[in-house]
Order: C-alpha cells, then sequence, then structure tokens
C-alpha cells in the first residue's frame, strides 16, 4: 500500500474514497499494511449510509464503522457538518496513528460553530437533560436534537450528546448520563451491529439500572430512494427517537 510508505518516510497521507469500497474492498489492505503496522495513515470515506440515495444497497455502507472500530489502533472520527469536518481532518493530522474519518454525501447545514471544541476521544453535549439522553452522530445529530425539542413539549427532558469519535469512544459521558438520566437512546446512520450503539452498550454492560435503546439499520441492507424517504422508511427519525424515549420512560 503506498500510503504506508508515504507515512514511513514522515509524510501523512490522506486516502479518500467512497465508504463502501474504502472500508469492504480496502479492508484487509488497511487492517495488515495499516493497523498491524500502526501506520500514520488517515482515511476520509465518504459516501457512508443510507444517505447515499438512488445508488441503492450495494453502495451504501452501513456496516463500515462495525469493520473499521474493530481493528487495533484505529481511531475512529464521525464529524456531524462541514465546520465539524474540518476539525477533525486537523485533529486527524496531530494523531498519531490510522484514523478513519466517515463523512456522507448530502450537503448539510452548520449545526456547530467556529468555537465549538473538537477533542477526539471527548463528546460533546449540546443540550442538557435529565430525563433521558440521546447520544448520536453525524448526520442523525439534527434528529436528536429534534427529538429532544419534541420531548420538551410534553415536559420531559432530553439531553443530546454529540459522539464524533466512535473509538476512543467517551466512556466518562456515557457513564454520567447513565448516571444522571432515566435511559439512554442512540441514534445513528449505521448498522445497529458494530456501531455507536454497540460502542455505548459495551460501555453500559454490567452497570445496574442501566436502561438503553438503539435507533439504527436493523441488520438489513439499504434500498434506493431519496435520503429523506430512506430516513424514514429505516425510522431515523426524530419521531422514532421521541417514541424510544417515551417507552424508557
Amino acid at each position: 500500500m503506498c500510503s504506508r510508505s508515504f507515512a514511513s518516510t514522515g509524510y501523512i497521507p490522506f486516502v479518500s474514497t467512497f465508504a463502501l469500497f474504502g472500508a469492504g474492498r480496502a479492508y484487509e489492505q488497511i487492517r495488515n499494511s495499516v493497523c498491524y503496522t500502526n501506520a500514520n495513515v488517515k482515511f476520509g470515506f465518504s459516501h457512508s449510509g443510507l444517505s447515499v440515495g438512488e445508488d441503492g444497497g450495494s453502495h451504501q455502507s452501513i456496516e463500515d464503522i462495525a469493520l473499521m472500530r474493530e481493528m487495533p489502533n484505529m481511531t475512529i472520527l464521525v464529524p456531524c457538518d462541514p465546520a465539524e469536518t474540518e476539525k477533525a481532518v486537523m485533529a486527524a493530522a496531530e494523531i498519531k496513528g490510522p484514523v478513519y474519518i466517515r463523512v456522507a454525501r448530502p450537503v448539510c447545514d452548520d449545526i456547530t460553530g467556529a468555537d465549538t471544541p473538537f477533542i477526539p476521544g471527548k463528546a460533546n453535549v449540546m443540550r442538557e437533560g435529565s430525563d433521558v439522553c440521546i447520544i448520536s452522530c453525524g448526520l442523525t445529530i439534527p434528529k436528536a436534537l429534534e427529538a429532544a425539542k419534541m420531548l420538551e413539549k410534553e415536559g420531559v427532558s432530553a439531553a443530546v450528546v454529540n459522539m464524533h469519535t466512535i473509538k476512543p469512544v467517551d466512556r466518562d459521558i456515557i457513564l454520567k448520563m447513565n448516571g444522571t438520566c432515566k435511559g439512554i437512546v442512540t441514534i445513528e446512520e449505521h448498522s445497529v451491529i458494530g456501531g455507536l450503539g454497540s460502542a455505548v452498550a459495551e460501555v453500559l454492560a454490567g452497570h445496574d439500572g442501566a436502561k438503553f435503546a438503539m435507533v439504527g439499520i436493523q441488520d438489513k441492507f439499504g434500498k434506493s430512494g431519496k435520503p429523506d424517504e430512506l430516513f424514514e422508511a429505516y425510522g431515523l427519525t426524530a419521531s422514532n427517537v421521541a417514541a424510544k424515549c417515551r417507552e424508557m420512560l
């Protein structure tokens, strides 16, 4: 792999392609040539998740976080908007070792600002709450914020956490929210197997009284359609997140 050769000479190579091709077809090369040797290579894979849209299930990578997360030495960043993506790139350059930056296809508005901190491994609390905590990343952050507003109208206080780093996941904020809220709900544009929800569940495992639910793609492939239609079809909506929170409470 040429990127490892560049890294060995002191350069910081950034490699980019579609998430399906990078995480899927190049998996073995990333594993053995980069992660196994802890090479200082960065991967910026785009067109992840259902939001690839009309390209359909063959091109919608909904398992890439799981594939990258189980590899030793890999850091995983999932920015939620253009501003956070820029910070993720700069942060990746400072990290010694492999980094996967997961971004989507659609153009989206900034929901964070220039002053919003971005520290790998340290989640951002975007909204405080005491009844339930919604943890999200990437394009589903707006869904989490919308769900929190819906619940607020019903008298339910919902915190929203932007878990922009999936690995290493912020254990401290997860355990803090588990202690201060009555339950935690995750939402992600990824399979419920091996992604953000799994990472949070692994932290909560063994803690008495932990109540937890996941909103994501339920062990299915994607299909062709407009991103908004696919989010609705697969339950990646604010109303579904709010419903999960109500069930828990």
